[in-house]
């Protein structure tokens, strides 16, 4: 299962201050914000039953003379009036789905204040409830998908450029990270939940000549009619597989993988074109870099442009805790924050992520005031 590459952290409290200046439009402003730890007591677990959205749809994707169906789906609040739209996009993996973040928008959305929100959620390309065809998958591509569901006229997300906070889950955090240093997209706010750089195998087995080689052997079989998915069956597509991955690292606590997570992420494995992302992920043609270095290189480039959340983790495996914990502190990053949890957190405690969420908003836009 795809999600073992994802990448969390852990780390103490801490109290120190950071100032930060951004510029946006012909206007400065200034946001302090501390450095902390989630409190245990917004850290409440996986829900599995959240509310329905406000509306669902289908928007098309237009990509190398393919219309793509990709699923979206709105939570809208009570209230119309000062209204910020955030875009959250889940974590890339076999079993991705906007249901991820279901309860942290649907918290966000509920809360009636000063500054109120609404939430769409998109699948990805591939993945969730949206088509899959078979494409070259690559961080490229997967870029451009995000680039063109922002800034598309006829786009399901609703906002003017500039004003649209945008919250994505592992390598979806660092695809958005990468497309804002370039330019290719302009957010008011970025949220990195967990971000990520290196697939499954790349983080575990580095990428030399050979180890290169292996991948794109193993990424043609998982893509053959045949063979393919005997393959993609054996080594993902099974609920055993699925259960252990969960149990395992993807959440902190065993108790909360039941059965209902495992059916129904087991299910969106037996969709129709299920394998192809996944091929690209799991041998590292959708990581946004190359390196270490790359990886903090891209907030280091929005220093001072924009504000970032990093939300990081308590029980994130090693390696995934060793590349979040140089984001602390790190250039370009303006609060860092832990909660509970270790590959998903928005999905096995999403109080706690929707809670550091609106708190960072709430810093940000009152420091407008």
């Amino acid at each position: 299962m795809a999600h073992c590459a994802s990448l969390h952290l852990s780390l103490a409290p801490t109290t120190s201050d950071r100032a930060v200046s951004f510029s946006r439009a012909a206007r400065t402003r200034l946001v302090r914000i501390r450095c902390v730890s989630s409190p245990s007591k917004v850290a409440s677990s996986v829900i599995e039953r959240s509310s329905s959205p406000s509306k669902t749809g289908k928007w098309q994707w237009k990509f190398d003379g393919n219309s793509v169906n990709v699923y979206y789906e709105e939570h809208s609040g009570k209230s119309s009036e000062n209204v910020k739209n955030i875009l959250m996009v889940p974590t890339i993996s076999d079993v991705s789905t906007v249901e991820e973040f279901r309860t942290v928008a649907k918290d966000i959305v509920d809360r009636e204040g000063s500054i109120n929100f609404r939430a769409t959620i998109v699948d990805w390309p591939g993945l969730g409830f949206s088509d899959r065809p078979s494409l070259n998958y690559n961080a490229d591509v997967m870029e451009n998908f995000l680039i063109q569901v922002i800034n598309s006229p006829d786009s399901p997300v609703k906002s003017s450029e500039g004003d649209l906070i945008i919250c994505g889950g592992g390598h979806a955090a660092t695809i958005v990270v990468r497309a804002a240093g370039k330019g290719l997209v302009k957010p008011a706010v970025i949220a990195a939940v967990a971000p990520t750089w290196a697939g499954p195998l790349p983080i575990v087995f580095g990428r030399d000549s050979s180890m290169e080689a292996r991948y794109d052997l193993l990424r043609g079989t998982l893509r053959a009619p045949a063979v393919g998915w005997m393959m993609y069956n054996m080594l993902v597509s099974n609920e055993k597989s699925i259960q252990s991955q969960y149990k395992s690292h993807v959440y902190a606590d065993p108790n909360n993988v039941t059965p209902t997570i495992v059916q129904t992420r087991y299910e969106l494995t037996k969709r129709k074109g299920a394998r192809y992302v996944p091929a690209a992920f799991l041998t590292g043609l959708l990581d946004p870099v190359k390196t270490h270095e790359e990886f903090l290189q891209l907030f280091a480039d929005l220093e001072g442009k924009v504000p970032v959340l990093v939300v990081s983790t308590a029980g994130a495996p090693k390696r995934s805790k060793a590349e979040m914990v140089a984001l602390k502190g790190a250039k370009g990053v303006t609060k860092f924050v832990e909660v509970p949890g270790a590959l998903l957190p928005q999905e096995e405690y999403p109080l706690a992520v929707s809670e550091e969420l609106y708190r960072f908003l709430y810093e940000v836009y009152m420091a407008d005031r």
